[in-house]
């Protein structure tokens, strides 16, 4: 049964099984009830309800990981796996799948080059990480499809939004990011600390929480809509209850608060340092895991609750704890200034609130419960320990957690250098790195392992600590802060009637001679009759044809004449290029020679203004074999590409823009350009995407054109982080493209892309494609739109 509303949350249970912190908890989706944990013991575990009414069983223990725990999540239930998995992030830059059942993983993703420290899983067998190598990953099955770049420190905190390809990111760079279809689409500033964690509240709303001690609910379209004031440390978890707005959050107060209605509306101290993480259960009780390896369980149901001997022990755990005044949990605390044991007799204001008192000498901590009318003695307020060293793996250097950061000063005067190290480090090799690092003389090697071994002598993790942050400094890298483009239509570059019209001569992507099975009367066929599928998955790629060089030699030469003297090209050079277009255009027999190639090669570097001929004689010649070979060769190449890439830059040129995205489709004419093509698909995808700003419906076509041609290679070989680069362009680029000539081609990509994929498919899906090309299976003209989409959504 849910828990009465409004009572107060008290101890249902403690669970001890984990050997050091547990760091992460998610509830589980079989057996009904229950939950995972994993810790800092390198294991995780399945704690199933015992039935009894109250208290948990551990059903079992899963190891996978040579290093901590920090981060789980469930994969939802599939065909395969019914029950479905369980997925562990840990400190050896691994993620382990494990399956209800088994104690070893049944798979291992390795990718990240650090600390993968979040996960959320999401439709359709996706999984997204975050690790501290300022990434996350995309995962499909065992697969990484896609990384997230953008952040400039470790990213802390990932989930995935119900609405399909939508991801959030929150990062020590102390931004959060929404990602849609594996781009980042905003970026949420106004936290003043790293974020670490996030929480989902509704399709348009969502929490963060942060080292700033704060948590903040956002609007998806980017404003920020409350703050939350209430602890006193930094905020680790986050978790909301099911069907509401309500949530907890843990942090390194030593509390777990739960908030209602907005107010922070109890405040649970617990017998350790760190809180790291909770999760809420589907009957409203609240898991808590801390610093100690204890997992406590929290209900506002009676029959729930635990006995009174139970909590009058944990209590007495409570009332024994060591606060040290240094984190700041309790304020600036001052002994002599202290009232004694009689302050007590007054109640509090408010639930949670703390009140220290000096009673011979001894200062000790209260909070007051409004629930039970008492304060409650949380713990004595003890000066710090002789090590002011840290705890379990907080102290942040560079935005990934140590044991000890030291600060070592080789001589008097020179800069003092951040030594980072954890227990598990072996001293020699960490002073060694050390001393490579900072460039400092190798004989100081024995001193400073030495410093470590004595500075870090039986030390068991205490619980003082000292805060430091290194993120500074705005966030240095705004995406999407192009400006945007020019509205003026680009003048067709060779005037007279419609020589660029994509789709007529052999560019178009209908069947040869034109014969549309989907026309008149053909369109209402009988079921029996099935319409047969000609579109899809395309085999050859598509290229831009249409020629008039008489024109493109006459612009030349016009604009020859306004050419500075460097520029200038020669009578002889002109005949040249006029040989060369004659070749590659299939009106003579001739070879294009290395002549012709070089002449070719000086003009396409003419200033940018006058360059469009020659680039257009770059684009029919590039189809020819021979011309192919050798700009797409390994000598050639990498200057060739460079050269097309800086045409599409999107304050430039549209004419310009234009014909380097059809030299870039037409590169796939032969086997040379293809394979070029397919080894540069990250860099010139990257940069063509950017054009989809441009107002320019034949430029929207090239653009299709260009990822249709990747789809049929991509069809060809069994890539899936290349389906996805393109599956996430398609998605980017239909979003803003209105021709339906563009639209086409996309589709027909897309269509070639899923073929014959079921890991295609899934990846289309979980990244929101069909939603976004639904409507275009109601167009009326042309057909070929209509029925090619209709194609596509039975596929999905």
């Amino acid at each position: 049964a849910m828990a009465s509303e409004g009572g107060a949350y008290r101890l249902s249970c403690s669970l001890v099984g984990h050997g050091q912190d547990v760091r992460g908890l998610t509830r589980g989706l079989f057996p009904q009830g229950s939950f995972v944990s994993v810790s800092r013991d390198r294991t995780a575990r399945l704690w199933a309800p015992d039935g009894l009414n109250r208290g948990f069983t551990e059903m079992h223990c899963m190891s996978g990981h040579s290093n901590f725990v920090s981060c789980v999540c469930i994969i939802p239930p599939s065909d395969l796996y019914p029950r479905g998995l369980i997925a562990t992030g840990g400190n050896d830059h691994n993620i382990c799948i494990f399956s209800v059942d088994n104690p070893a993983p049944l798979y291992v993703l390795k990718g990240h080059e650090n600390t993968v420290c979040s996960l959320s899983s999401g439709k359709f067998g996706t999984l997204l990480s975050g690790s501290w190598d300022t990434t996350a990953k995309v995962w499909l099955n065992d697969r990484c499809v896609m990384t997230l770049q953008g952040h400039t420190a470790a990213v802390w905190a990932v989930k995935i939004l119900p609405e399909q390809g939508l991801m959030l990111t929150g990062s020590a760079d102390k931004t959060i990011k929404l990602w849609k279809a594996g781009r980042c689409e905003r970026k949420f500033t106004g936290h003043e600390d790293c974020v670490r964690g996030l929480a989902i509240l509704s399709e348009m709303e969502f929490l963060s929480c942060a080292n700033d001690a704060t948590v903040r609910r956002w609007q998806i379209s980017g404003e920020c809509l409350q703050v939350y004031y209430g602890h006193t440390n930094y905020i680790y978890s986050i978790s909301v209850f099911p069907r509401c707005k309500d949530f907890v959050t843990t942090g390194e107060d030593r509390s777990l608060r739960i908030w209602k209605q907005g107010e922070c509306a109890q405040t649970i101290r617990l017998p350790a340092q760190s809180v790291w993480c909770c999760c809420v259960l589907d009957n409203g009780d609240i898991v808590v895991g801390a610093s100690d390896g204890i997992i406590r369980v929290f209900t506002q149901s009676l029959e729930r609750t635990a006995s009174a001997e139970e909590i009058q022990a944990f209590e007495n755990e409570l009332s024994q704890a060591s606060i040290d005044p240094k984190t700041g949990d309790l304020g600036d605390v001052n002994a002599d200034d202290l009232p004694g044991r009689e302050h007590l007799k007054d109640p509090g204001t408010r639930d949670g609130q703390t009140r220290l008192i000096k009673d011979n000498g001894k200062v000790e901590a209260y909070q007051w419960s409004v629930s039970e009318g008492r304060w409650v003695k949380i713990g004595d307020v003890v000066g710090s320990s002789g090590a002011t060293q840290q705890t379990s793996g907080k102290v942040l250097f560079e935005g990934k957690e140590y044991d000890y950061v030291f600060t070592i000063d080789v001589n008097e005067n020179g800069p003092s250098y951040k030594l980072p190290y954890n227990i598990t480090d072996d001293p020699w090799l960490t002073a060694y790195n050390f001393l490579q690092k900072n460039d400092l003389n190798p004989m100081f090697l024995d001193q400073v392992a030495n410093f470590i071994m004595n500075n870090t002598k039986g030390q068991t993790l205490s619980t003082s600590a000292q805060f430091s942050d290194p993120f500074t400094g705005a966030g240095r890298y705004v995406p999407g802060s192009s400006s945007g483009s020019s509205t003026i239509p680009a003048a067709d570059p060779f005037t007279g009637s419609g020589r660029y019209v994509p789709g007529s001569g052999s560019n178009a992507v209908a069947p040869v001679g034109g014969v549309d099975p989907y026309t008149g009367m053909g369109a209402y066929q009988s079921a029996e009759a099935k319409a047969e599928n000609i579109y899809f998955p395309k085999k050859d790629a598509v290229t831009f044809d249409q020629a008039n060089p008489v024109q493109i030699l006459g612009k030349l030469k016009e604009l020859n004449g306004s050419a500075s003297e460097e520029h200038k090209l020669t009578e002889d050079d002109l005949i040249i290029l006029e040989k060369l277009l004659s070749a590659t255009c299939n009106t003579s027999a001739e070879k294009p020679t290395a002549q012709q190639l070089q002449t070719l090669w000086r003009a396409i570097h003419w200033p940018e203004d006058i360059v469009f001929p020659a680039l257009d004689i770059l684009r029919l010649s590039v189809r020819h074999p021979t011309v192919n070979e050798n700009f797409c060769s390994e000598k050639y190449h990498v200057q060739f590409i460079t050269l097309l890439l800086k045409f599409l830059n999107p304050k430039g040129k549209q004419a310009n823009q234009l014909l380097a995205l059809r030299a870039l489709c037409n590169c796939f004419a032969s086997q040379a350009g293809q394979k070029l093509m397919m080894e540069q698909r990250d860099e010139i995808m990257t940069q063509a995407i950017e054009m989809r700003s441009a107002n320019n419906k034949n430029i929207h076509i090239a653009l299709a054109t260009l990822t249709l041609n990747y789809s049929v290679c991509l069809h060809k070989v069994n890539n899936i982080e290349g389906k996805a680069h393109c599956l996430s362009v398609i998605n980017t680029v239909m979003e803003v493209v209105q021709d339906l000539e563009a639209i086409f081609r996309l589709l027909v990509a897309l269509g070639t892309l899923i073929s014959d994929d079921t890991n295609a498919v899934q990846l289309a899906k979980s990244l929101g494609v069909d939603s976004q090309m639904k409507k275009y299976a109601s167009v009326s003209e042309p057909a070929k739109v209509k029925e090619c989409c209709r194609f596509v959504l039975n596929l999905l």
